[in-house]
Parts: C-alpha cells; structure tokens; sequence
C-alpha cells in the first residue's frame, strides 16, 4: 500500500471513529446513525488530507462573508396557522416607473396602487428556507409580484404550535393548510401561480386536495419541481437496496430518539461538521465542480434546520400520497421539471406525474441533483419565465434573464 492509500485509509477510519463516537453518544439511535455517517467519511477523507480544520473553518467563513446568496429580501409578513403557528413570508411587489405632474420620472411599487394581476407563490422543501430560491427571485424580482414564505419551523417562521405541544410529527395537510394562510394574509384576491419544491410541491399538491374550489377559481398555473405525488416509501437514495431497507426501518425511529437529545445531537453535528458537508453536497448537487460558494449556502440552509426538526417532518414523507390532487390542476398551464440524478426525490417521481398530466411541460435537466435551482438556475428560471408568459403574469417580451448577481444594481428588464 502506498503511503498517500494509508495516509487515506487513517484519514477514513478516524473520521469514521469520530463520527461514531459522538452519535454513540446520543444512545442506541446514534450509533446507527453513526454508521451511516462513518459511510459517507471517505468522500472528505483526500480533503482532510490536505486542507486542515482550521483552514476548512476559514474558507466556510470566508464564503458566508462574501456570498451574495440568500440576500435579497421583501416586503415582511406573517401569517397564523390554524393551530397559532406563526409563518413568516416577504413579497416582492411589481416595480414599474411613471411620471408625476412635473414629468420627473419616478419609481413606484405597483402593489402599493392595485393588486397584481398575477402572484406567484414559492414553497421551498424540507429542510430549506424561502432563501432556496435566490436565482429565481433575483431574476423575478420587480417583473411579476412574488410571495416567498418559510415553512412552519425552518427559516423566520416560528416552530409548530401543535407539534411542540403535543410532540406529534408533521402532516403534508398541515402544510397545505399553512399555505392556505400564507395565501389569505399575502395575497387575497386575484390570480395565482403556485410553485414548490419538493416538500414545497407536496405542499401545493396538499392545498390542491383541500381547496379545491380556491384553486378552479383563482389558481392559472403552477410548477412543481423535483417533487413527487407518493411513493416515498421506495426511494432508495443511492444505497444498496438491503442496505436502505435496514435504515428505512429504524430511521423513524432513530431521528425521533435524537430529536429527544437535540441539544446534544447539535453539539455532535458540529463536531462532525466536515462529515455532513459531503453528504449535503452528495445528496444536492449532480455537478462535481459545483460553485463552493452555492455548495456552502446549501449547506447553511440545512444545517441551520434543527434535528428535533427534521424528526417531526420526517414521517410525513413516507405517508405522503397526493396523486388524486393532480387532477386539480388538468386545466391550467403546468410546468413539471427534476434534475436527472436527484437522489432525493428521483425523476421517475416527476415523470409519474407528468404523465397523470399529460398537458404538462415536462423538463428534465441533465447533470444536476435534488437542488436543480440553485445548480441549474439558468433553466430552471427560463422555463418558469415560459410559464408565467403562458398564464399572463409576465408579458411574453419580458426579460427574466438576471440569474443571481446580487453584485449588480440592474433590474430585470432595466
């Protein structure tokens, strides 16, 4: 064995030591979870090789400094659950320009005057916050009137009422039923696009099945991106069939156990901070020389999600079943894409429900993992620029083509 294999090989088994360690920690659970951490060491182990703690500790600092990513903020609101929870969203309104009685140009927010003809309403997934769609909104942002909102528990919205009290998990209703609110308090009247992403699609797929006369009546088109209508249950996330069905089971279970001990779950996540770096990056992005800036402001989103957190949304996934609310949205333009090789929520799920909508656009972008829209952004706001040309939020001459460069003072369309 050469000194370099042996050099890694060390590197592996004391990650895999140190990982193992500080779940086993946490009980029983932990050290199960231990194990799949311990499995995901070797893809750090080079770096650890050669880049040390510190300096590892450097360039995260460096990037959350200088990365514009997740910047761009609106107008603030909240919105109330029906169990209290308080939801937390920001709107961006329409920008547009006139002249006053002296003929001096000047800017106005089209919001404040009427309402939009059009607002598009982002649900991001789990795990994320409103901030996943930062390509999107800078490309958006003053074209069409956008209302971006956190998920009870991730991001500014507030922990979920019932689930604190009464310690019991998450529902895909729920959170149809959060979006329901978030709809009434930022946008009342006029015509809707729903967007969601993974979780955030369940979400629209959720709203969909419960309100189904809000959505034949205001509802002109929506998107659904790397999401699925069911069937989570047989994802195997890119392991071994026997090895996923073993996690599978004791999953549940473990998340919950360590979402009992969250406070010393954290410390433990942070020890291992390296470890949850690779696998964010795996089980994110398809591109291997991904922008390390949009590497680390994924792994700030979801790091920042607590573990009790993750515990009571979990089990949501696994009973999650909306394919009867796709017929919901039959009539209206829909744009359906995924990333080719999401480990997440596998294109096959995004095909199934394109063909359940036959009229839908489906898109399915080579190269590229479960976070396609801050991977691929270029796409993906191309092709919901399209869908908003079709349903009339956006002039079909309108120009979306600003990607992200928060650096730069021009607007879309500007």
């Amino acid at each position: 064995m050469s000194e370099t294999s042996a050099q890694a090989t060390a590197a592996v088994t004391e990650a895999a030591a140190a990982a193992s360690g500080t779940w086993r920690r946490a009980g029983l659970a932990g050290a199960a979870v231990g194990v799949i951490a311990a499995g995901a060491a070797a893809g750090v182990a080079v770096e650890r090789l050669t880049v040390g703690r510190g300096m590892r500790r450097k360039a995260r600092l460096a990037l959350d400094a200088s990365g514009p990513y997740g910047s761009l903020r609106g107008l603030p609101g909240k919105a109330y659950a029906s169990d209290g929870t308080e939801l937390y969203y920001e709107v961006d309104e329409v920008e547009t320009e006139d002249a006053d009685a002296t003929g001096t140009r000047r800017r106005r927010l089209f919001g404040r005057k009427a309402p939009a003809p059009v607002t598009v309403v982002f649900s991001h997934g789990y795990c994320l916050n409103q901030d996943s769609w930062h390509f999107q909104r800078a490309a958006l942002r003053g074209v069409v009137q956008c209302v971006y909102w956190d998920q009870r528990s991730h991001g500014r919205s507030g922990r979920g009422v019932e689930q604190t009290e009464s310690g019991s998990p998450v529902s895909i209703d729920t959170l149809g039923g959060d979006l329901k609110a978030v709809i009434d308090a930022a946008a009342p009247e006029g015509p809707l696009v729903l967007v969601g992403h993974s979780m955030g699609g369940m979400t629209v797929m959720a709203f969909a099945d419960e309100y189904p006369d809000l959505v034949r009546d205001r509802v002109v088109g929506a998107a659904l991106v790397g999401t699925s209508s069911g069937r989570l249950g047989e994802v195997n996330y890119g392991l071994p069939v026997a090895g996923v069905n073993a996690v599978r089971r004791v999953l549940p279970g473990v998340l919950k156990a360590l979402g009992q001990r969250a406070e010393l779950v954290e410390r433990g996540r942070r020890a291992t901070a390296d470890l949850f770096a690779g696998i964010i990056k795996r089980y994110s992005f398809a591109t291997r020389d991904v922008d390390p800036a949009i590497a680390r402001f994924a792994e700030r989103m979801i790091e920042s999600t607590p573990i009790d957190v993750v515990a009571e949304f979990y089990p949501a996934f696994q009973e999650h079943d909306k394919t009867a609310a796709l017929s919901r949205f039959a009539q209206v333009p829909v744009l359906v894409l995924a990333g080719e090789q999401d480990l997440v929520t596998p294109s096959g799920h995004s095909e199934a429900i394109a063909e359940l909508l036959p009229d839908a656009e489906f898109v399915l972008v080579p190269d590229a993992g479960h976070l396609v829209m801050l991977e691929h952004p270029e796409v993906v706001t191309d092709r919901l620029a399209d869908l908003l040309a079709r349903t009339g939020a956006v002039p079909a001459a309108a120009t979306v083509g600003i990607y992200g460069d928060t650096g730069s003072t021009a607007r879309p369309g500007g």
